[in-house]
């Protein structure tokens, strides 16, 4: 199965937070043959990560492994590369979306999934805002 994480589920592969036990109990039911990512979430991981620590939920010492492992784990995903055409798409789907509060990274990441759907069979978020998107653009959510 190939399947395509935004960064607020990619998170709680790393972190445990609500969502973890699901998404730990899904990867063992199903075989995962490829992790895809949109190229931002290489910059929205780090981002995350600070956050929690400045916000105090992590300490420095994790927010510093969190990153490193992330960083490891980046030789086995697949990521979507940004181009023009891909910000242009992200454009249009806010245009398209504004009135639902789609925002800047969620369309770049929805966008990312949607230049790659045929290759990939579920989408997932944590985002209410973006699921609801995705289904309205054809995505299997999880």
């Amino acid at each position: 199965m190939n399947i395509f994480f935004d960064t607020s589920s990619l998170f709680k592969l790393y972190h445990k937070e609500t969502g973890t036990h699901e998404l730990m109990e899904f990867f063992r039911n199903n075989k995962i043959d490829s992790v895809f990512l949109a190229e931002i979430t290489k910059i929205e991981f780090s981002s995350v990560v600070w956050k929690k620590c400045r916000k105090r939920e992590i300490d420095e010492r994790v927010a510093k492994i969190l990153i490193e492992k992330f960083e490891k784990d980046s030789q086995t995903f697949s990521f979507v590369n940004e181009s023009d055409q891909l910000r242009n798409f992200a454009k249009e789907l806010i245009g398209k979306n504004w009135e639902k509060g789609l925002r800047t990274l969620d369309s770049i990441q929805l966008a990312s999934a949607l230049t790659i759907k045929p290759r990939i069979e579920l989408f997932f978020t944590s985002d209410v805002v973006l699921s609801e998107i995705a289904v309205l653009e054809g995505l299997r959510i999880q």
